[in-house]
């Protein structure tokens, strides 16, 4: 008999830890939270205003440095890229932050690049670079990638051009890009790919590819706001938003993007140019207001693990803020607080009143934590701004740690 008590107790056990799998999540979820740090308050964060604003007259209609990294030099000089214009272009602005910075924005040309202090080479006509991320490769080289916006011929697209200089950068391969938008003309799949996306995607033009040029893979279809990094063993991560396609029956459904919501997915590569391994990482879930989307994933290394600012997006409120959230592998990450890490400014006083992007990457440097940083004053869909005129400008924030515990570099 209590022999047969103790199979039944067991029994008993396995089945309900078996019914109880969400609770076990649950448990599983707790534990991992009491594994990450605590950041720094939004209060610790000093604000020090605007470090680029507009003043060139190709910059014209707005100026980010979105998604983009900036750079110690020596002597307490930066170098900070961003774009802008219109047409649209890159550039980097070199000088000490709250003095006057020199830009040189790109010299683009169809054949090899001119030397200059930024070229772009073999980049096909019309095409016009944004959002750049600048990576030193550990074998030497200098490495750009950028979307590239051609409307009239069906192009938005990421590419990468290296350099040996860190001057002259030539497109590896324009018709072979590392991702595409579902407005490439490359884009001919019809139906939901593994994103969950749902294809033709709403106003693609029917542009027709040339026939030397590939169709586009569905797995390197994605959203337009890219972040990528080398990583300590040589490889490549890459952070990128995604369009989610949901039904007007989800609760998550978008008026002013019906059909679909910005989730982030994460994709490996040997060598960052053929991106394989696409995850979904981050995606607004029950928890989350129901008008919450994701925009895009920056990330800080750190001995702790990865710091990710996550674009968190109000479709309602049509507001760009920064949420930390936190993972030690860059696939499970945890966002303990949803909320802004840095406020935005004042209605009426601040450019930085509407909209709040990252840069590719908090830096520290000289004993404190630097985040540059795109601000404006206009609604996403910019329909609504503060003040008298729409504003853009890059401007920096400033921390003693990054951590609860104000441990300096920790």
């Amino acid at each position: 008999m209590k022999s047969v008590g103790l199979f039944l107790i067991m029994v008993t056990l396995i089945c309900t830890c078996t019914a109880c799998d969400k609770c076990c999540q649950s448990q599983k979820k707790a534990a991992q939270l009491a594994e990450i740090p605590v950041p720094c308050s939004s209060s610790d964060w000093v604000k020090r205003g605007v470090v680029l604003a507009q003043t060139e007259p190709w910059e014209q209609y707005y100026i980010q440095n979105f998604s983009s990294p900036a750079e110690p030099l020596a002597e307490g000089r930066w170098r900070i890229w961003f774009c802008g214009g219109d047409p649209m272009t890159v550039a980097f602005a070199e000088g000490i932050p709250g003095v006057k910075m020199i830009k040189q924005p790109a010299v683009l040309s169809t054949g090899e690049p001119t030397d200059t202090p930024l070229a772009i080479g073999n980049l096909p006509e019309g095409w016009r670079p944004t959002q750049p991320v600048h990576i030193k490769l550990k074998d030497g080289r200098d490495r750009l990638y950028f979307w590239a916006h051609c409307p009239s011929k069906g192009i938005v697209r990421y590419l990468a051009a290296d350099s040996t200089d860190g001057r002259r950068y030539r497109v590896v391969d324009p018709c072979r890009p590392c991702l595409y938008h579902p407005h490439d003309r490359a884009v001919e799949f019809v139906g939901t790919t593994s994103a969950g996306l749902k294809l033709p995607f709403r106003g693609k033009k029917s542009i027709v590819r040339p026939e030397h040029e590939p169709a586009a893979l569905p797995e390197l279809i994605c959203n337009d706001a890219t972040t990528v990094y080398q990583l300590p063993d040589g490889t490549f991560e890459l952070y990128t938003a995604t369009p989610l396609t949901v039904e007007e029956t989800d609760y998550r459904w978008s008026y002013s993007d019906p059909g679909f919501i910005r989730v982030i997915d994460r994709l490996i590569s040997k060598d960052g140019l053929n991106w394989t391994g696409r995850q979904r990482v981050l995606e607004p879930d029950a928890n989350d207001p129901r008008d919450l989307q994701f925009y895009y994933l920056a990330v800080t290394y750190t001995p702790k693990g990865r710091v990710g600012m996550l674009g968190h997006y109000r479709e309602r409120d049509q507001t760009m803020d920064i949420e930390w959230c936190f993972s030690k592998d860059g696939i499970s990450w945890v966002r303990p607080y949803r909320r802004p890490w840095l406020e935005r400014g004042w209605p009426e006083r601040d450019i930085d009143s509407f909209g709040i992007y990252s840069s590719a990457s908090i830096v520290f440097h000289n004993d404190k934590w630097w985040l540059f940083y795109s601000a404006n004053n206009d609604s996403h869909n910019e329909k609504l701004f503060h003040g008298k005129k729409r504003q853009s400008a890059v401007m920096l924030a400033e921390a003693k740690s990054i951590w609860a515990d104000k441990s300096i570099g920790n």
